[in-house]
């Protein structure tokens, strides 16, 4: 994710926690790139998520290297989730989890197989704000979904997902999407743990793949985000899953964007991981 800059808005914005913020900057990624005639994806309700909150539709500081490549990635990565999800779907997957969901519309946005059923898992006062604002939209799914509030910190989380309807032997697509680097290693292990326990053999999961964080004075840009990065498992991410059940693919973003026809430039790596539970 890109920035935590300050949110602000009738609507319910201002009650983000720091990291929850980070979806806005998120959002207004995704909205510069719906605007592009080259466009990766379209996400027709992520420039209204900026005017409801109060969100500049530019970062106050001129990004530098590593903030530049970040959008990039985001931009990768947001296609790179669209097209594992809809693949996911199309091979039997027909439950499909969106951890730490924030302003995702894929539930909108995605031409979605027939009879998939979506759940959204976030804080209450990032659903409520998101609700809000598709509501104004008149957005309407293209699948059956469900949003759960939820702290994914919590042990609770699993029950709630299950009370709001999830059914754990039917095959699922799980997306973990910018969410491991705020954790600390415990607190990964503790979700991937309480994820595998709610999988079946052939569920699938994407998240990004771990490494090393830069240097939190890497630019004046991102000073005010590098102190939420907590670093989950790092580039051990990919053997902790090959060791509790998981059999690994890894997508180096260089290769996604030269497929994508998006090369991207600046220091920051990396790629993701997909992952099919034996």
């Amino acid at each position: 994710m890109t920035t935590s800059e300050p949110a602000t808005g009738p609507t319910g914005a201002a009650s983000f926690s720091p990291v929850s913020r980070t979806a806005l900057a998120v959002a207004r990624v995704r909205a510069r790139e719906s605007e592009r005639p080259d466009a990766l994806f379209t996400d027709p309700y992520a420039a209204a998520f900026l005017t409801a909150a109060g969100y500049p539709a530019e970062p106050a500081v001129r990004p530098g290297p590593y903030a530049t490549a970040i959008a990039h990635h985001t931009v990768i990565r947001t296609r790179f989730y669209d097209d594992f999800l809809l693949a996911a779907s199309a091979a039997g997957c027909r439950q499909t989890v969106l951890l730490a969901a924030g302003l995702d519309t894929r539930a909108h946005r995605l031409a979605w197989p027939e009879g998939v059923r979506l759940f959204e898992l976030d804080l209450p006062p990032v659903l409520a704000f998101k609700e809000d604002v598709l509501a104004g939209r008149a957005a309407r799914p293209r699948c059956a979904r469900t949003a759960v509030p939820a702290d994914l910190l919590s042990s609770e989380w699993p029950g709630l997902l299950v009370e709001a309807g999830f059914d754990p032997a039917v095959r699922t697509a799980w997306l973990a999407e910018g969410l491991l680097v705020y954790l600390t290693e415990e607190q990964a292990t503790g979700l991937l743990l309480a994820l595998g326990g709610l999988s079946r053999p052939g569920d699938r999961l994407a998240l990004e793949r771990g490494r090393d964080l830069p240097p939190a004075d890497a630019e004046p840009g991102l000073a005010h985000i590098a102190p939420l990065w907590l670093g989950g498992l790092g580039p051990g991410l990919g053997d902790w899953l090959g060791a509790n059940g998981w059999d690994v693919a890894t997508h180096p973003i260089e290769e996604l964007s030269a497929t994508y026809g998006r090369p991207g430039t600046g220091p920051a790596r990396g790629g993701f991981h997909s992952a099919t539970r034996r």
